[in-house]
């Protein structure tokens, strides 16, 4: 015979006090753990999305980022003049050797500065780029050191609207536009031409060779033909490889999303366990009673685990409540970490998707179980005379 579950969820209720708390405690843990999972699902798409098996990176062989390459004019052009890269209507190449800059630049609030990459372009480079459109302003002109900056640049740091002048130490560009790109890694980069770029950093030598293939078997010909070049003397990898490299960034990101909820849900664990064995002492005559009455060890066992279970489920939408509020109150403008390849910020968005969220409740619920397991195992195994003697 199974306890009635409106016996739990009357225990809850009139025990307001170690209810609400516990719920509490168990709310911000998962709100936490919703938190840090959200940043690290941020930081991997940034990394990942849009990123193209038709699209190849050509840079100098043994380079782990376009800002480690060095590709001379002479291997530029001979690339350029390579048969197997998609064509535009006019019939040009989808080829574009561009080159890799920092600059440091002044945050929005005018108190610190971070590292911000710069790409110099072929005009034809927005081109191979389909997933980057223009949402306010204009593309640049070539040879009028203008510049185009991603949406999330605009709001992080200054100088970077739609008109003003970005000055840094010797580089001068006026910004004409801005750019979505998805939430990819080129949110976190300013766009100009690159010979203004090669004029203005004295650098006349490319970083990378950006190449727009039919499909993903063209893409894989193409670089075993860079390989097999021996004048060449670099190495291709595809947009996704790339980035997928780049996902090192994201590493000690998601060793902090694991730190912090292991610890974290040990201490609601344990606090729910703590408020269960408190609730199993002071009930000890009620359980008594209830085993007097025929229900088995077995019931009694079950019904505190569901008990602990409704309560972490309370906790666990409280979480997403107090998860959903720091989002619309504090997280509503893009931020960034440090990429140690390129020495440059990585924007970003914290993303909260659905499979978080249900990932949120398991999570609670997990650490209810746990918390709620023994203490309800000592109230099964409470003898009835010794529980019905109880003051």
């Amino acid at each position: 015979m199974a306890v009635p579950l409106k016996y739990n969820l009357r225990n809850l209720v009139a025990r307001k006090a170690s209810t609400g708390m516990t719920a509490f405690v168990i709310g911000l843990v998962v709100a936490v753990f919703l938190c840090v999972l959200a940043l690290v699902q941020g930081v991997t798409r940034t990394l990942s999305v849009t990123a193209s098996t038709r699209n190849v990176l050509a840079m100098r062989v043994g380079s782990q980022a376009e800002m480690q390459s060095v590709i001379t004019r002479d291997q530029a052009e001979q690339m350029q003049s390579m048969s197997g890269p998609e064509r535009n209507a006019a019939g040009r190449s989808y080829v574009s050797p561009e080159l890799i800059s920092l600059i440091n630049v002044q945050r929005e609030d005018g108190k610190t500065f971070s590292n911000v990459q710069v790409r110099g372009m072929a005009p034809i480079g927005m081109e191979i780029r389909p997933g980057v459109r223009i949402i306010d302003g204009r593309m640049f002109t070539a040879g009028t050191n203008e510049a185009i900056v991603s949406k999330n640049l605009s709001k992080r740091f200054a100088s970077m609207k739609v008109g003003d002048t970005l000055k840094t130490g010797s580089f001068r560009w006026v910004i004409v536009g801005l750019f979505d790109a998805q939430g990819s890694a080129y949110e976190s980069e300013i766009w100009t031409d690159v010979h203004d770029l090669q004029q203005q950093t004295k650098r006349n030598i490319y970083s990378s060779v950006f190449v727009r293939l039919p499909d993903p078997d063209a893409a894989n010909s193409f670089i075993e033909t860079i390989k097999g070049d021996q004048r060449l003397k670099l190495e291709g990898k595809t947009e996704r490889k790339y980035y997928d490299e780049q996902m090192i960034t994201g590493a000690p990101i998601k060793a902090l999303a694991f730190i912090v909820g292991l610890f974290t849900a040990i201490g609601a664990s344990f606090g729910a366990m703590n408020t269960m064995y408190a609730q199993v002492s002071a009930r000890t005559r009620e359980i008594g009673t209830l085993r007097a009455l025929g229900f088995s060890r077995r019931s009694i066992l079950t019904s505190f685990v569901l008990e602990a279970l409704m309560l972490s489920l309370v906790g666990g939408a409280l979480g997403l409540v107090f998860t959903f509020l720091v989002f619309n109150l504090f997280l509503t403008k893009p931020t960034g970490t440090m990429n140690f390849r390129t020495f440059s910020e990585v924007l970003f968005n914290f993303r909260l998707t659905s499979s978080l969220i249900a990932g949120g409740i398991v999570f609670s619920l997990g650490m209810g179980l746990f918390g709620g397991f023994f203490p309800a195992a000592r109230a099964a195994r409470l003898k009835i005379t010794s529980a019905l003697r109880e003051v």
